[in-house]
């Protein structure tokens, strides 16, 4: 019987699948990545081979030492490190030789058709946390008010027009002017860099996925550290696509928000639908409370 491959990146993200792994009964070989992956890995999965970015031909010796047909791969490889930090084994030269546009979609897309010859197939990222991905509609306790919902439906025209271009897959938004665009430097510092420049005006995070249905790498992920850094950048509402974001940590990161008075979405993949205004004539501004918070997704 085949196993199931994981590799680790940074993050939560590994670890949440590795514990839904063994809810769910699956049998994981474990590969992590030396300069991103927590030593924390290794208390969930404690036969977990460890290798460096670069190492493709060992990274294909041990899933098929171990018997793995499918493998996802789980948290965060930074952009900035896969340029400046990689060290290529022969296997992985051979890949690069062939590139025709070297940015990181290409380069995983060249990764997976490589392991796919070699009978392993890359699947999505989002297989064994299902029931963590976004629902549609306000998430954590109220809605968008007018002005947030404005400026998510206008950086979700711009976050989506970059995600195709393979730039980046968030933007920061202020009175309906794009104020930062995420690239390699990541979320966190785009916000930072964000806040810097609309002199204490509220910001809105719109993240989404690429439309080319990459879940098989670079899932958009958000969580408690995502929510740390919109209250300290004063960054009022996150709109994610639906189906297609996890969220790390989902009870806690909305409680966070909900606390905060941090509007949390998830948008329909194929754009934003218009939020209703109250009835009875009310303010459509006002930050109206839901009265029951959406639960997790029955599997």
């Amino acid at each position: 019987m085949s196993r199931y491959g994981l590799i680790a990146g940074s993050g939560r993200f590994p670890l949440l699948a590795l514990e839904s792994a063994r809810t769910l009964g699956h049998d994981v070989a474990v590969v992590a990545i030396r300069e991103e992956a927590s030593p924390e890995v290794e208390r969930l999965a404690p036969g977990c081979h460890w290798i460096s970015l670069g190492q493709l031909g060992r990274l294909i010796d041990i899933l098929k030492q171990e018997g793995v047909a499918e493998v996802m791969m789980a948290g965060q490889v930074k952009h900035a490190r896969i340029f400046s930090s990689i060290r290529p084994d022969w296997r992985l030269v051979q890949v690069l030789a062939k590139l025709r546009q070297k940015n990181t979609e290409g380069l995983i897309g060249a990764v997976a058709a490589v392991l796919r010859s070699e009978g392993i197939a890359l699947v999505d990222s989002t297989a064994l946390l299902k029931p963590l991905l976004a629902d549609e509609g306000p998430l954590s306790g109220r809605k968008p008010g007018r002005e947030e919902a404005a400026n998510i439906a206008y950086g979700r025209r711009i976050a989506n027009a970059l995600a195709a271009s393979d730039v980046g897959q968030s933007v920061a938004v202020s009175e309906r002017a794009c104020v930062a665009v995420e690239a390699m430097e990541g979320t966190d510092a785009m916000l930072r860099r964000a806040a810097a420049l609309v002199n204490g005006r509220a910001l809105v995070l719109v993240k989404v996925a690429r439309r080319r249905g990459h879940l098989l790498f670079d899932v958009p992920v958000a969580g408690l550290d995502t929510i740390s850094v919109m209250q300290e950048t004063g960054t009022t509402a996150l709109a994610v696509d639906a189906g297609r974001t996890l969220l790390l940590d989902r009870d806690q990161m909305l409680a966070r928000a909900a606390e905060a008075d941090i509007a949390v979405v998830g948008c329909p993949p194929e754009g934003p639908r218009p939020l209703p205004a109250r009835a009875g004539g009310a303010d459509p501004d006002s930050r109206e409370p839901l009265g029951e918070r959406r639960t997790l997704r029955e599997e």
